[in-house]
């Protein structure tokens, strides 16, 4: 007689993922001189890690499933499995794991996008997931090797290893997008993050980092790079090192920028059990491929991929945050898509041109935000966190916000 046959797995079925709440540390100026060259990455990320739980105390530290952090450049105290060193530095409990990530600039987004996953699959309830970089301790590229046949072959443009000279290209590529309305959109990031400062809106996604240096111990509250009061005739005045009489400069990109960022995601029903807020709800991601040479039009398929998916179309968006990792990549996106370089929509608080960008860990930073203002504009349903990636890639998050008023 056989044996009955074994009952089927079980398998978890889909269900929604809430963005709880995100914080990052003011980011510094990479260099000798920026205010973290004598700190640790790791201790970055680890206060990150602290500050999410200070303020999240309804979430017992045992809760935590997985803690996933980026970094592009994994070596030194960005190295030795980062999520998993980190979650034991900020004190959570030892059956916490943690895995490193890498996906250059969208390593903190590639973080949520893949532990969200595990939520929406069931096998995750909370996760903490984000990244940081320290470009003063590991400029991007530190110890790397490519492989001779990326150029021997012919299989990317000599130019692709260079991301100023990507911008370039992309500038090439979109000849009515000119170095005056780069500059112009250069300008209003700064003045956009300046009035988002003073009204005390980025002081509440920050958490105060202490920093030691030959002079002595000090204390981060703010972000180190932005440069208020910038005018386009400051801007015209600066040098092209891309390229002679080129249009990408210091000022319409960002800089070189040490930092990180953190986020608590949940299942929904595990938000409501715990007590824990809902920040935003997210309702897709995609990541695509592009031409290395001119990497920052990514977020372009990404989007259209996204939009796609989810049956949504641009005009369904209410509220963007897009890297900036160079103006000329903000703007490839909004002519696509037929935005004015000055839609209301676009970066509220201004961008990565004035505050910075530490590689892997930007990626949080746009989500916090975007939840952030999710709150105060019960008239807005949708919102889209997006990016251009190194090596030719752009990365596309939709998220909805749980405070839309339809009669709004």
């Amino acid at each position: 007689m056989s044996s009955p046959k074994p009952a089927p797995a079980r398998s978890a079925s889909s269900r929604g993922v809430a963005f709880v709440d995100g914080v990052r540390t003011p980011f510094g100026k990479a260099g000798p001189k920026g205010m973290y060259a004598d700190t640790r990455a790791d201790d970055l990320v680890v206060k990150a890690i602290r500050e999410l739980l200070r303020r999240n105390p309804e979430l017992p530290p045992e809760r935590v499933d997985e803690v996933g952090i980026a970094a592009t450049t994994q070596t030194g105290d960005q190295g030795l499995t980062i999520g998993r060193t980190s979650a034991l530095l900020a004190g959570l409990p030892r059956s916490v794991p943690g895995f490193a990530v890498d996906r250059m600039c969208a390593g903190a987004m590639t973080a949520v996008t893949t532990t969200a996953s595990g939520i929406g699959f069931g096998q995750y309830d909370v996760v903490i997931a984000g990244g940081v970089e320290h470009m003063g301790r590991h400029p991007m590229g530190e110890g790397v090797d490519p492989n001779p046949r990326f150029l021997a072959d012919k299989l990317v443009d000599p130019s692709a290893l260079v991301m100023g000279n990507t911008a370039e290209n992309l500038h090439d590529r979109y000849p009515s997008i000119t170095k005056d309305r780069t500059d112009a959109y250069a300008v209003a990031s700064q003045e956009k993050y300046d009035a988002a400062k003073k009204a005390g809106l980025i002081a509440e996604t920050l958490v105060p980092v202490a920093t030691k240096s030959a002079a002595g111990w000090g204390l981060a509250t703010e972000d180190e790079p932005p440069r208020p009061g910038t005018t386009l005739e400051d801007l015209a005045k600066l040098k092209t090192p891309f390229r002679p009489a080129g249009r990408v400069t210091a000022g319409n990109a960002a800089g070189l920028n040490d930092g990180a960022t953190a986020a608590i995601l949940a299942g929904e029903d595990t938000a409501a059990e715990l007590g824990l807020t809902v920040g935003m709800r997210m309702v897709g991601f995609s990541f695509a491929g592009v031409d290395p040479a001119v990497m920052g039009i990514g977020p372009v398929p990404a989007t259209e991929k996204l939009l796609g998916r989810t049956g949504l179309s641009i005009e369904d968006i209410g509220l963007f945050e897009i890297n900036e990792a160079f103006a000329i990549q903000v703007l490839a996106f909004t002519e696509h898509f037929g935005i004015a370089d000055d839609d209301a929509r676009i970066n509220q608080w201004g961008g990565a041109i004035a505050c910075g960008h530490p590689l892997a860990s930007s990626g949080v930073r746009l989500m916090t935000q975007l939840s952030r203002q999710f709150a105060t504009r019960p008239d807005v349903r949708y919102g889209l966190t997006t990016m251009c990636i190194g090596l030719g890639m752009g990365g596309s998050v939709i998220w909805e916000n749980p405070a839309y008023d339809g009669s709004k």
